[in-house]
């Protein structure tokens, strides 16, 4: 199966971590696991952690530092009651977009038979 494109991922990374955060905390890397298994492909650390980042500074993600077990710590994030809000807010909005498109799709599919 093809990878998305990297100008999708960039549009909906935000939403889908939103979405892997509100199952649980989670580090980068099992962020990168999750987001994979659910056929996102390869999220590099340089898209992942400046959306995080972000995330971060709007208040809709918290994040805190975990020792590491016999290695050095990780940072841990974590879905703020603002990012849940928004979560919320903007699976409405997709959940529109999304709709609009499949129409728009589907009469192109139709055509093309």
């Amino acid at each position: 199966m093809k990878e998305p494109s990297s100008g999708w991922l960039r549009g909906v990374l935000p939403l889908a971590l939103a979405a892997v955060l509100a199952q649980g905390d989670q580090h980068g890397y099992a962020l990168v696991q999750q987001l994979a298994a659910h056929g996102f492909g390869t999220i590099r650390g340089g898209a992942l952690y400046p959306v995080l980042g972000r995330m971060e500074t709007e208040g809709l993600v918290e994040a805190r530092w975990e020792p590491g077990e016999g290695g050095p710590g990780r940072k841990v994030y974590g879905l703020s009651d603002a990012g849940r809000a928004r979560l919320l807010e903007e699976t409405a909005t997709w959940q529109r977009f999304s709709d609009s498109m499949d129409r728009l799709l589907e009469q192109v599919t139709k055509e093309e038979q």
